[in-house]
């Protein structure tokens, strides 16, 4: 783990290099002051970026090293993944975009554990295509999750906004039966965790949302609402932990309603992504929560549509490099401090003391 002192060594995978990807990695890159602020990493190929950079017409050197561990500072440094000529078939995944974004995900990934960076930030995959290529997980949070040996919780984050999902990847057919009260106060309490470690923010409030339209209206609509989700606030409560709902999810995205709150819980991926790409347009960023060690990614897929035309933008991208950066300096901070944290002394039980004075008396 770098020290105080260093800059944060920032691991980027390449994802489908058919698609965007490659672009919003050389553009976020093209900065001459940038490895000023910290040590990208690309887990990539020379000859591809080589190509892409001269297509988006930026001047950009890279320092090849065949290991994480041999990265510079003040460098752009490139795990040569691949030495021989790849064919760019922009706008369409192929076998080997394919398989190089598994490649570099892979490698990112076994830096991240041993230590050889700090912050992994992905690139936009295919998933159905890596699927197919073998791939045994429906996207970056599964594989990671893996490793980990434990769930992460999808979270969407801006400066302002910041909404975390219940459950993720499923047919919307299987959502009910995924909302269990055990669920949410588990992912409640994670989403806690991280507000007060990776974000600062020292007694988080989190807003709930409802399953149903209009929260149940009372039962009518749905009967989650009153028999999983408002349990599970209440016991929450209990706790000590500030969980307020369950609100109707179509009208809490206003600003002086969701402003009021740290976090929100969505119920499913397209209540709480729905709003939250309308809202963060190119600036969110998906951090995995929950996890020992920090992810983050641009907040848009592939974009096989505009692929190789340099109308990409790069902001989410960036954003993501940074923010990660940000995260990983307050989890270490926070760490710090509770290592750091003084044990509570006893205090003299003057009780007894007096008691044995008198009589002495």
């Amino acid at each position: 783990m770098s020290s105080r002192h260093e800059k944060v060594r920032v691991g980027i995978s390449i994802g489908d290099f058919n698609g965007i990807s490659t672009e919003i990695i050389i553009k976020t890159l093209q900065n001459k002051n940038i490895t000023d602020f910290f040590t990208p990493i690309i887990f990539g190929s020379g000859k591809l970026f080589s190509y892409q950079k001269n297509i988006f017409k930026v001047q950009q050197t890279y320092n090849y090293i065949t290991e994480p561990k041999f990265a510079k500072r003040g460098k752009i440094n490139m795990v040569n993944l691949r030495k021989e000529e790849i064919n760019v078939n922009f706008g369409q995944p192929t076998e080997e975009s394919t398989q190089m974004a598994i490649d570099s995900l892979e490698a990112a990934t076994e830096a991240l554990l041993s230590g050889e960076i700090d912050v992994l930030v992905t690139s936009p995959i295919n998933k159905d295509e890596m699927m197919e290529k073998g791939f045994q997980h429906a996207g970056h949070t599964g594989f990671l999750e893996e490793k980990a040996g434990k769930k992460g919780l999808m979270f969407l984050v801006t400066d302002e906004l910041k909404v975390a999902v219940c459950t993720h990847h499923i047919p919307i057919s299987e959502v009910a039966n995924k909302i269990t009260k055990e669920e949410i106060i588990k992912n409640v309490k994670v989403l806690e965790q991280t507000l007060k470690q990776d974000f600062r923010v020292t007694k988080p409030k989190i807003a709930v949302l409802g399953l149903n339209p209009h929260s149940g209206d009372g039962g009518k609509i749905g009967k989650e609402e009153n028999e999983i989700i408002i349990p599970a606030i209440n016991e929450l409560n209990d706790k000590g932990i500030l969980a307020f709902g369950p609100y109707p999810a179509d009208s809490f995205f206003q600003p002086e309603k969701y402003k009021q709150f740290d976090a929100v819980l969505a119920m499913y991926h397209d209540q709480g992504l729905t709003p939250f790409k309308t809202l963060a347009y190119t600036d969110g960023v998906n951090f995995t929560a929950g996890l020992p060690f920090i992810r983050t990614s641009p907040d848009h897929g592939v974009a096989y549509d505009i692929a190789g035309q340099n109308k990409a933008d790069e902001k989410s991208f960036s954003e993501a490099i940074f923010k990660a950066i940000e995260i990983f300096k307050h989890r270490k901070e926070f760490q710090e401090l509770k290592e750091n944290q003084l044990e509570p002394q006893k205090m003299p039980n003057f009780q007894k003391t007096k008691q044995r004075k008198t009589k002495d008396a």
